[in-house]
């Protein structure tokens, strides 16, 4: 992020900016951390140290690292740790605190990152990322849009997503071809509240009904159950029978879900959402 002004603007959307908006952030109880993921040259990583929490810049790139340890020569509470993000043990790294997430992320591991913020949900608070446009509408869309698919029903499982700004190519060095996105993500989202068990083998199950786009939910669901039998799960939770992935909500996701995986037909209200 070179550009200062956009800097300071994301900077008060997450209320480390001393100009930025008072109050406390939601969900956050306590002590907590940041953890800023490919810190780079340290810019946001200014404004985070600011906030006067401990914050932790994990960085790969080895020149990178270098300019960021001569930042933490200034910075009591600034810790850099070199490596990749999706090795990084999040929760020992906060050393029981709660956590808070700051992260420019790369469009092609957006998802895997996003995973591996997922197995720590029950850590975290707030996550905090400047992704490209595409892939920021996906995580905050509802049911019923082209965007809305797999990835979009995992995010809003786990997180509370918000869409807060778009961002112009030009707010970066070099300028990227796409438009990008700053997003928030609050936890904890409806996941503990929706019954399904096991979230892993949920999202298999989710993972599953999208396969297919083009294909009807019982057709994508043929290796969970036979199709009439899911038309009739579809039909007991007031559901079309000839219902797609893509119309569905996290709710109704587990609704189904919670039905298949017990082995016994829809049972009237309580399964409906």
């Amino acid at each position: 992020m070179s550009d200062a002004g956009w800097r300071e603007k994301i900077a008060r959307a997450i209320r480390v900016s001393p100009h930025g908006m008072a109050g406390p952030a939601s969900g956050a109880q306590g002590d907590f951390c940041w953890i800023e993921i490919g810190a780079g040259h340290g810019e946001m990583t200014e404004h985070l140290l600011r906030s006067g929490a401990p914050v932790y810049a994990v960085e790969l790139d080895p020149p990178l690292i270098e300019r960021l340890q001569r930042l933490a020569e200034t910075h009591k509470n600034l810790t850099v740790v070199p490596g990749d993000i999706l090795e990084t043990d999040l929760p020992a790294l906060a050393g029981g605190r709660r956590i808070r997430l700051y992260g420019n992320l790369p469009y092609y591991i957006t998802s895997p990152i996003l995973h591996r913020f997922f197995s720590f949900a029950s850590r975290i608070d707030e996550i905090h990322i400047v992704i490209q446009l595409e892939v920021a509408l996906r995580l905050t869309v509802r049911p019923g849009n082209k965007l809305y698919g797999y990835l979009s029903v995992a995010t809003q499982f786990f997180t509370r997503p918000e869409f807060v700004m778009k961002l112009p190519p030009g707010a970066f060095r070099p300028p990227p071809e796409v438009a990008s996105a700053l997003v928030t993500l609050r936890l904890p989202g409806p996941d503990a509240s929706l019954g399904v068990g096991d979230p892993q083998a949920f999202l298999e199950f989710v993972k599953t009904c999208f396969g297919q786009k083009r294909k009807t939910l019982a057709n994508n669901l043929r290796g969970f159950a036979e199709p009439e039998r899911v038309r009739g799960i579809l039909k007991e939770l007031k559901l079309r029978e000839d219902t797609r992935a893509e119309q569905l909500s996290v709710a109704q996701f587990a609704s189904i879900y919670r039905v298949i995986s017990s082995g016994k037909p829809a049972d009237g209200p309580d399964s409906r959402t």
